[in-house]
């Protein structure tokens, strides 16, 4: 009886783990569906969030884009364009000088090395032709002064040294327009002040009467061409002030690269002696 008893418990355990099996086996891809389910969710809630941050940032540049035409033209199409052509004209003339200040900057060292190294094996000549072949202002006044090898090192000297000069005023070229530019803007925006209080106070002269939706208009116009002018005048200054420390920096190089051209020269010079 006992065993009938325990043959009975084994089978039910058998027949309830294996519905158990069966169950899980019905819940996993229940599990995974649902897991997929919010995995999906999940990727349609960053897309959405992506296309709302799209949309607000492009209403945001379109808002910005109708609040700048409408204040421009409040201020005076007259005088913030006249403004605008000072700011277009001065960072063209600005990014020209730092594109040509870039293009003429030169490995001095590597330059020096490859001179001394020419002049020791083929001359001048051999000297000259690696001033020739590379570029830059420093490069320039070396093969100047290395040309004037012949009628003395004083000579050399004096060629190097008045050849910076021609440099330097290469290196300086168009920063008077540039600072004028910068005068320009703010003259202009102080102008448009002007005209614009003028204006307010013809209104004023007109109604008899001063109260701020008289004078409003007129004096808009005077602080929005202020402002124009100022902005302008800043940018174009951060610009100026950045060519000329470039320009300090190629200078330096210069004399310090010439200083050493000059001791390489004598002591070639020496050496063509003693022979």
């Amino acid at each position: 009886m006992k065993k009938v008893f325990a043959t009975l418990t084994v089978l039910a355990m058998l027949s309830f783990g294996s519905a158990a099996v069966m169950a899980q086996e019905e819940a996993a891809p229940a599990q995974e569906a649902a897991v997929e389910n919010v995995d999906e969710a999940a990727a349609e809630d960053a897309v959405v969030e992506d296309a709302e941050a799209a949309a607000e940032e492009a209403g945001g540049l379109e808002a910005l884009h109708k609040t700048l035409k409408t204040k421009f033209i409040e201020g005076g199409a007259e005088f913030m364009a006249l403004t605008l052509v000072c700011l277009i004209f001065g960072l063209a003339l600005c990014i020209e000088r730092i594109i040509y200040l870039s293009l003429s900057k030169t490995n001095t060292k590597a330059l020096l090395e490859n001179i001394e190294k020419a002049l020791k094996e083929g001359g001048i000549e051999k000297a000259l032709d690696v001033c020739r072949n590379t570029r830059g202002p420093v490069a320039s006044i070396f093969y100047q002064g290395l040309s004037r090898y012949d009628e003395g090192i004083d000579v050399v000297e004096k060629t190097v040294a008045s050849y910076g000069g021609v440099q330097l005023g290469l290196l300086e070229k168009n920063l008077s327009w540039i600072s004028l530019f910068i005068s320009i803007a703010p003259s202009l925006g102080f102008l448009g002040t002007i005209i614009g209080m003028i204006a307010a106070f013809d209104k004023i002269q007109q109604v008899g009467d001063i109260s701020a939706q008289v004078v409003a208009g007129g004096i808009k116009v005077a602080l929005l061409t202020t402002l124009l002018g100022l902005i302008i005048a800043i940018v174009l200054q951060l610009f100026y002030n950045y060519i000329l420390s470039l320009i300090e920096g190629l200078v330096n190089e210069m004399e310090d690269s010439s200083i050493s051209l000059l001791d390489i020269v004598v002591e070639y010079d020496a050496a063509q002696k003693k022979k």
